[in-house]
């Protein structure tokens, strides 16, 4: 399916700091069977600032660890998803693939097997400023993404599945973003983290729009093992944070019963604001669960509106928080629940009963624009009339 990729607006000023980061010369360095460099970590030692490097793909590149030092990279997987699979081994005890260059854009890569001594390692360590993600298929790592404190840092992942990374203890995870400046998560999968979460991101601002959050049950077949994931969204230091247009799934084998945290390990990032807005919620924890847990440092009232909530347990432990147009039941009706086409069936209560969200306290608009497509993609949300409820617009 072709892949829904919104406008990316640039101010002229950040597109001439960009053009003026890469000299002319940028070039293009080939790796694979036969090309100038036979394995990816020998063109990252030769990559200058602004250079391409192809990866050809259907390729596997075990044990090709190493650090990325040079800035404004774009590595690139090419003719296929070249598989990089640690083997065992590791870069300065950390992962696979050490990014401390600034500006770095990954795509279309497969990443698997980062462990380390002290069992916190990960596919990719990200210690530069800004990074962007794109059409990765992160797996079986102990982290698979882990980035360190940089406020002046900004996070792009986007159009990527995420499934059983974790090393079990419940402190490694699928995506785990410190205290960055911003993290944009869409058009993802992230699923069966083991015993992790799913998406943990202590950053300063975090949109997460257009995902499936998710997990299999035990003994199912899918592209990972089964997980028993912990929250599904975790954001354990509050910050502006937009969850919006997603499907997020708690399933009946997990490690914790509330499926998003906002604040629980202390809400130290200086804004305290939540929009969960136009979500499908689908607990199948038979007994409890939050939606939305939210810690008690929070100073302000989270937004709950146009969400659709199916299964047992609670919206929210908050006192006061804005709840609007919201739909809940045991069992709502969707086209397909088992096989996650969560288009909503004839209801008065969910077609077009949404209300008209806003924009944010800071302008952000609140309207879902998009709706995911599986598996990591994303399409234009096919608006027709007034708003539905949920992630998806009813197929009537």
């Amino acid at each position: 399916m072709r892949q829904f990729r919104p406008n990316l607006i640039r101010s002229a000023l950040t597109v001439a700091a960009i053009a003026a980061a890469v000299p002319a010369s940028a070039a293009t360095l080939s790796v694979g069977p036969g090309k100038t460099y036979a394995r990816p970590c020998q063109a990252f030692a030769a990559a200058k600032t602004g250079d391409v490097i192809q990866i050809t793909g259907n390729v596997t590149y075990s044990g090709d660890v190493c650090g990325i030092y040079a800035s404004n990279l774009t590595i690139r997987g090419v003719n296929g998803r070249p598989k990089i699979d640690a083997a065992g081994k590791n870069a300065m005890g950390k992962g696979t693939w050490v990014v401390v260059g600034n500006n770095i854009v990954v795509e279309n890569v497969e990443m698997l097997g980062a462990k380390v001594p002290d069992r916190n390692g990960a596919a990719l360590r990200l210690e530069g400023t800004n990074f962007t993600l794109r059409s990765a298929f992160i797996h079986d790592n102990e982290n698979g993404i882990l980035s360190g404190v940089n406020t002046a840092s900004n996070i792009v992942i986007e159009y990527s599945e995420f499934g059983y990374n974790g090393n079990g203890t419940g402190q490694t995870h699928n995506v785990y973003i410190g205290n960055a400046g911003s993290l944009t998560f869409r058009y993802n999968f992230s699923h069966d983290a083991n015993v992790g979460h799913n998406l943990k991101s202590r950053a300063r601002t975090n949109m997460i729009a257009y995902n499936r959050f998710s997990s299999t049950p035990a003994g199912q077949v899918g592209t990972t093992t089964s997980g028993k994931p912990s929250y599904e969204i975790d954001l354990p230091n509050a910050g502006t944070s937009y969850i919006i247009g997603n499907v997020i799934h708690q399933p009946s084998v997990h490690s914790n019963p509330n499926i998003v945290a906002y604040g629980v390990e202390g809400a130290s990032n200086p804004g305290h604001d939540l929009y969960v807005v136009n979500n499908t919620f689908l607990n199948d924890d038979s007994v409890r669960g939050n939606a939305v847990l939210v810690g008690t440092g929070v100073t302000k009232k989270i937004l709950l509106q146009n969400n659709i909530f199916a299964g047992t347990g609670t919206w929210t432990n908050q006192v006061g928080a804005v709840e609007k147009t919201n739909y809940r039941s045991l069992a709502p009706g969707f086209v397909n629940r088992a096989n996650f086409d969560l288009r909503p069936t004839a209801n008065a209560l969910v077609i077009g009963a949404a209300s008209t969200p806003g924009v944010s306290a800071t302008g952000v608009s609140l309207k879902p624009g998009a709706e995911y497509r599986h598996r990591a993609s994303g399409a234009t949300r096919p608006v027709v009339g007034a708003l539905d409820i949920g992630a998806y617009e009813s197929a009537l």
